[in-house]
């Protein structure tokens, strides 16, 4: 079978095409498959574990890959930000996890209990014991809800309190605390943690999204919207916090720099945040929460992680260009999990998966890695209805647009609209079978 698999370039050109284009990609030379009987163990099957799965099942012949995974469906993170502003139904969002792999790849509906990379093994939370020759990484991240005091997960919809990044449910619970804001008005606040977290551009995004409906409705005048940015900037990249910063001054958006949330009070609808200066009270009349992201436990208590870095977050240690574990040489890492500078989007995954693919079969193989991952991230951040900027940037910051000259990376453009809220999903989709 012929392996189809996508440029960069062509990646994006697909989003702008449309969902037709993205299910078909113009085919690479058929490479023969690497036999082998190693035993693969993937922890994960979100976007990093399908696509890989999908992808070895088509360059190794006899190799047993195993997935370990207890969820039944499988989100479209990336579209949660379009459900909590209306835009999208929540089951716009949600798949099954089987939809998307392929027979020969066995599924252990299970968590991910323990792993031994001395022995290596992983037991799962049923106590199978699952042997590796080798294992990726790849199980996502935790919210860590009950770091925010006060905070819990039923109030969600309630008494002007948003958390779009929990889940479908949520996010359009989120909505509908959101659309009585814009119609009621008041002090609305936006938070970010002050951990890494996926998708960085997220809470900008609802942000923005919010005030522009509100401006559409006529009510933007009843509104007093705040950004709570972590630190002292609005984004990772200085560029873009930069522009970010303008298209605020312009939108009549309060940027509150080094306000980071610990705590809220939902009768009193108040928030307590951490400051330069100590701690401060607030009140308002919508908060949208993002709780600080970690890794999740097995891997923090695993012996995994970076011991000298991001220790309150767990993170998988890793050489960021080839993804593998600097530790223990037969373990990869992929996705939200990794210990990487950059990278927690889907679109860092794409570029991610071939890296840990080429990895897996050259040391099949016996033989040097050529592939590797220069931090490549990409956030088609929405700035209004119907308009959004391209940003894409590398682990040094470097802006990476895929269309130099045609489509400006600052730039407010309905293309990159399109891309985010037509054509994505089904590149996305052409991701997890392996094909882009």
């Amino acid at each position: 079978m012929t392996k189809l698999t996508t440029t960069r370039r062509q990646f994006f050109a697909l989003a702008a095409g449309g969902a037709a284009a993205a299910a078909v990609s113009a085919p690479e030379p058929l490479r023969a498959q690497v036999a082998t009987s190693a035993k693969i163990v993937i922890i994960g099957a979100g976007a990093g574990g399908t696509a890989l799965a999908n992808r070895l099942v088509n360059r190794l012949d006899g190799a047993e890959i195993t997935l370990i995974d207890p969820r039944v469906d499988h989100l479209y993170q990336p579209g949660l930000s379009l459900v909590a502003a209306g835009l999208k139904p929540a089951d716009y969002v949600v798949s099954k996890t089987t939809d998307w792999l392929p027979d020969s790849v066995t599924l252990i509906a299970e968590a991910a209990a323990a792993i031994d990379p001395e022995a290596k093994v992983v037991d799962t939370s049923s106590g199978q014991k699952v042997p590796y020759d080798f294992l990726v990484v790849a199980p996502g991240l935790v919210l860590d809800h009950d770091a925010i005091e006060g905070f819990s997960l039923e109030m969600v919809g309630q008494n002007g309190i948003g958390a779009l990044y929990a889940g479908p449910q949520y996010a359009a619970a989120t909505w509908k605390a959101a659309q009585a804001y814009t119609e009621t008005g008041g002090v609305g606040l936006f938070t970010r943690p002050a951990t890494e977290m996926k998708c960085a551009g997220a809470p900008l995004k609802h942000t923005f999204l919010i005030e522009d409906i509100a401006r559409t409705a006529g009510t933007r005048g009843k509104l007093d919207v705040h950004y709570m940015a972590n630190n002292d900037s609005l984004f990772g990249v200085p560029i873009v916090s930069e522009k970010v910063r303008m298209l605020f001054g312009d939108r009549g958006i309060t940027p509150d720099y080094s306000h980071v949330l610990r705590g809220l009070d939902a009768g009193a609808k108040t928030a307590t945040f951490d400051t330069p200066e100590g701690r401060v009270t607030l009140d308002y009349d919508y908060i949208h929460v993002i709780p600080p992201q970690r890794a999740p436990e097995v891997i923090r208590q695993s012996g995994l992680s970076w011991v000298d870095k991001w220790t309150d977050q767990g993170w998988v240690e890793c050489d960021k260009a080839t993804l593998r574990h600097l530790r223990y040489d037969t373990i990869w890492t992929l996705g939200d999990v990794a210990g990487v500078p950059k990278g927690k989007t889907a679109a860092s995954v794409k570029w991610q998966v071939p890296v840990v693919e080429d990895g897996l079969i050259a040391a099949i193989e016996g033989r040097e890695a050529t592939e590797t991952y220069n931090g490549y991230t990409s956030c088609p951040m929405i700035t209004r209805v119907g308009r959004a900027m391209l940003v894409e940037f590398d682990y040094n910051n470097n802006l990476v647009p895929s269309f130099p000259g045609i489509i400006a990376p600052l730039e407010e453009l309905w293309i990159s609209w399109l891309m985010k809220e037509v054509a994505l999903k089904a590149t996305y989709n052409a991701m997890l079978r392996g094909r882009a």
